[in-house]
Parts: structure tokens; C-alpha cells; sequence
């Protein structure tokens, strides 16, 4: 059984979306970021960088403890390990999965998190960051693009954990739509994507503790900055 540490965002639909795919068990444990629950003692002991998703893995492979994990690269890699699927078996397959991945994990997640801060969260326009981060999160959708020209997933023919780290991630922010009509082929590869009923199912967890709620001062202040400002 997993416990899975969860919350409506890309990065929490990255593991719901693998854990369907997988068939695994799983309890979700909601970790509501606007009201603060991120800093509970008992989520840091497993999360202690304070952002969610993170598990528990109360049957691990080794037979041993209970093994926890934060970050969401790590957590997919772990499960991929765990039930040795969505995972390239060979060298090269496992490089192509593992740059996307990392790609995902550094590049579009941050740069396309900062296009939503932005345009949609800061209490007010700064054209500079928001021309500088819709500049960069275009780009990074024009190299999906061209990755995607010859192949039907990200890391090949076969659908992996590159492919659920990133599928979230694109145009997230209802708020503040990008334009992916000049990217066919990412539009062809977010189409499919969302047609496998395991994203239906992972995206049906996410309805159950989607609230739509006005931003106020004390969320904003669990979002974007610490407990202990001002």
C-alpha cells in the first residue's frame, strides 16, 4: 500500500497518473497547500523541503521499513524501480527516459510555474517577468515539440514516466492559457495522453479536492512565502 501526500497541482497529478497506470494501492492523504498543511511536523518528517507530493511506501521491495520519498522525479523513479514499469529496460532507453525527466524537473515545471506565478498569483503586473517567463515556457514547448516530430512519446515508442512528468505541466494555468496551436505535434502527443483512461482516472482523484477558493492573504502567505513572515 502507498500513501500518497497529494494535493490538486501538476506535481501532485504526476504520481496519481502513474499510480493508475501501475494498478497500485493507494490512500490519499490531502495535503491542503493554502491552508498551511505543508508545515505540519508530521508532513515534514517525510517532505521536509515543505512541497508536495511525497509517499510512503508501506510494503517496499526489500521487505523492510516503510520507505518515504519527496520530489516527484524521485518518487516516479521509485515507483518505476518498485514495479519495473514506465521505465526503460536497456542503457540508452533509460538515458532517453531520465533526460526528459530531469528536463521536465528543471526546465518546464519551474519555468512554466513562474509563467502562472505571474500571470495569474502576483498581486500585481511586472511586464518584464511576465514577457521573460512566457518567452521561455514557448521555448521549452517549441524543443517538446520537435522532440516529439518522429516519435509517439517522449522517450520513444513506449510510454514512461518522462511522459507523466511532463503531460501535466502543459498549459496548466485555465487563468492564463498559452497558445499550442503552432505545436502539432505536442498537441497530437497531449491528446493521446489524455485519452488512456488512467489519466481519466488519475484526474478524477484531483476533482475530489479541487476547491475553488478566493485567494486571501493568509493563502497567499502559505503559497508563496513561510509561516513566520510578517
Amino acid at each position: 500500500m502507498i500513501d500518497l501526500y497529494y494535493w490538486p497541482t501538476p506535481n501532485g497529478h504526476k504520481i496519481t497518473l502513474f499510480l493508475e497506470e501501475a494498478g497500485l494501492p493507494y490512500t490519499v492523504h490531502p495535503v491542503d497547500i493554502g491552508a498551511g498543511d505543508q508545515f505540519k511536523p508530521g508532513f515534514l518528517a517525510i517532505s521536509p523541503n515543505n512541497k508536495m507530493p511525497a509517499i510512503v511506501d508501506r510494503a517496499p521491495a526489500d521487505g523492510g521499513a516503510p520507505v518515504s520519498v519527496f520530489e516527484s522525479g524521485a518518487i516516479l523513479l521509485y515507483l518505476a524501480g518498485k514495479t519495473g514499469r514506465f521505465f526503460a529496460e536497456d542503457t540508452r532507453g533509460q538515458v532517453e527516459v531520465s533526460q526528459w525527466l530531469f528536463w521536465q524537473m528543471g526546465g518546464l515545471g519551474p519555468m512554466t510555474g513562474q509563467y502562472g506565478h505571474f500571470h495569474v498569483y502576483a498581486p500585481e503586473p511586472i511586464e518584464y517577468a511576465r514577457d521573460r517567463y512566457k518567452r521561455e515556457a514557448l521555448r521549452l514547448l517549441g524543443v517538446l515539440d520537435k522532440r516529439l516530430a518522429d516519435r509517439e512519446f517522449v522517450a520513444g515508442d513506449a510510454y514512461s514516466i518522462a511522459d507523466m512528468a511532463i503531460y501535466p505541466w502543459i498549459d496548466p494555468y485555465k487563468k492564463a492559457p498559452l497558445d499550442l496551436s503552432p505545436f502539432a505535434n505536442l498537441r497530437r502527443w497531449h491528446a493521446a495522453v489524455a485519452a488512456r483512461p488512467a489519466t481519466g482516472r488519475a484526474y478524477a482523484v484531483a476533482e475530489r479536492f479541487d476547491t475553488q477558493r478566493e485567494m486571501t492573504p493568509e493563502m497567499r502567505k502559505n503559497l508563496f512565502g513561510t509561516p513566520s513572515e510578517a
